[in-house]
């Protein structure tokens, strides 16, 4: 079984001021992960009120991956946005260079792939997961089974 969050893992929320964000965020600080902000785009530089998990607990908001990960160090991402906006996060996570994303949403990603993208599934649903992206027959996604094949692959694609 591969770890990928340890205590060290700093976790930010893109879609953490909606309420889906706002709820899982919630859960994750009661559970003790160590998110240290969110990303919603237009209200960076407001700060979001977790004080009723933790005391006095508020979270910083920026308006991109790229500032959050520079102001907190993050090197995790969640992602909770609605379905119609995933692929603009996940793109900008990924071109903001964080390490790993995590990305919750239903429903369909609509659009196109214009950039080389890898993606490995994992959990409950990961068998679902496969067949939608299988089905969905997007050029420039390729869906791997591993994260050796996951990394084999994004190498391949960035050196293409």
């Amino acid at each position: 079984m591969a770890i990928f969050l340890d205590d060290d893992s700093k976790i930010i929320v893109q879609g953490m001021t909606g309420a889906e964000g706002t709820k899982h965020t919630r859960r994750m600080l009661a559970s003790g992960a160590n998110v240290v902000g969110g990303v919603t785009p237009g209200k960076g530089g407001q700060s979001a009120d977790f004080s009723d998990v933790k005391d006095g607990l508020t979270l910083p908001v920026f308006n991109s991956v790229g500032e959050a990960m520079a102001a907190t160090g993050a090197d995790v991402t969640v992602v909770f946005v609605p379905p119609k906006f995933a692929k603009g996060a996940v793109v900008e996570a990924i071109d903001a260079g964080i390490p790993l994303a995590v990305v919750i949403t239903e429903g369909r990603l609509l659009g196109t792939v214009d950039k080389p993208i890898v993606v490995r599934l994992d959990g409950n649903n990961a068998a679902l997961g496969r067949q939608i992206l299988d089905d969905a027959n997007l050029p420039g996604l390729s869906r791997v089974d591993t994260m050796d094949a996951a990394a084999r692959r994004a190498v391949e694609l960035a050196v293409a």
